[in-house]
């Protein structure tokens, strides 16, 4: 299929429903309104293209930026593409997506995650974060000195860093946390001395977790699972 074939599809497969829920959550005027349920069934029937990812990407539709992330091949990102990507990110829903679908499955993922985090761009911090909970989730080779040393950053910036921002990095403290026992217990001395993290969502329900009782409660089930 064509990168217009595909935006002709989701144009037919979007609902004024979903255009007004995603309008809410920050997708811009160029946007179709197609559910994620409808865009998993067509990522399974494209499987990998990268180039046509690049395509959807340069669209900047939210819903073939969506689909962009479930298509592209990380192992084909090279810096610089990363780079090209991430100053498109247009909301907080794609910088997520563009951070666990993308960004934090290359070889540049931490490269990506110190310089991203930095920036002045709140998307681009956001996804530079949304990247460290990622490789705190699912890079089991790195040691926890690496992600210690985030705590720390995370415990002395994050009141002062932009809004979505603060989001990220509040997740990064639950991931880190939920990462084994040794940093559970780092992270949980580090979210009591930050104390409640407030994040703007604007108009939707969307609410930003306690970061303590949220580990907590992984590490609950995670007892009760073993």
């Amino acid at each position: 299929m064509t990168a217009q074939e595909i935006v002709a599809a989701l144009q037919s497969l979007g609902t004024e429903q979903n255009r007004k829920v995603y309008a809410r959550h920050g997708s811009g005027p160029n946007v179709f309104g197609v559910s994620f349920a409808n865009l998993e069934k067509l990522r399974k029937q494209i499987k990998r293209d990268h180039a046509l990812a690049a395509e959807l990407w340069s669209t900047g539709n939210f819903d073939a930026c969506n689909l962009a992330t479930m298509i592209a091949d990380p192992g084909r990102m090279t810096a610089k593409d990363l780079d090209h990507w991430a100053k498109r990110i247009g909301n907080s829903c794609l910088a997520g997506l563009f951070a666990r679908n993308i960004a934090s499955k290359t070889a540049f993922a931490k490269e990506k995650a110190e310089r991203w985090s930095e920036s002045k761009d709140e998307l681009t911090g956001e996804a530079g974060y949304g990247v460290l909970g990622c490789l705190a989730m699912n890079d089991r080779e790195t040691a926890d000195a690496y992600f210690e040393e985030w705590l720390g950053r995370i415990e002395a910036g994050i009141h002062q860093a932009p809004n979505r921002v603060r989001y990220a990095m509040n997740n990064a403290v639950i991931a880190i946390g939920i990462r084994n026992p040794r940093l559970r217990k780092l992270a949980l001395a580090a979210a009591g001395r930050i104390g409640k993290v407030h994040v703007d969502h604007g108009e939707t329900d969307c609410k930003t977790p306690d970061a303590a009782a949220y580990i907590k409660k992984a590490a609950g089930r995670a007892r009760g699972a073993s």
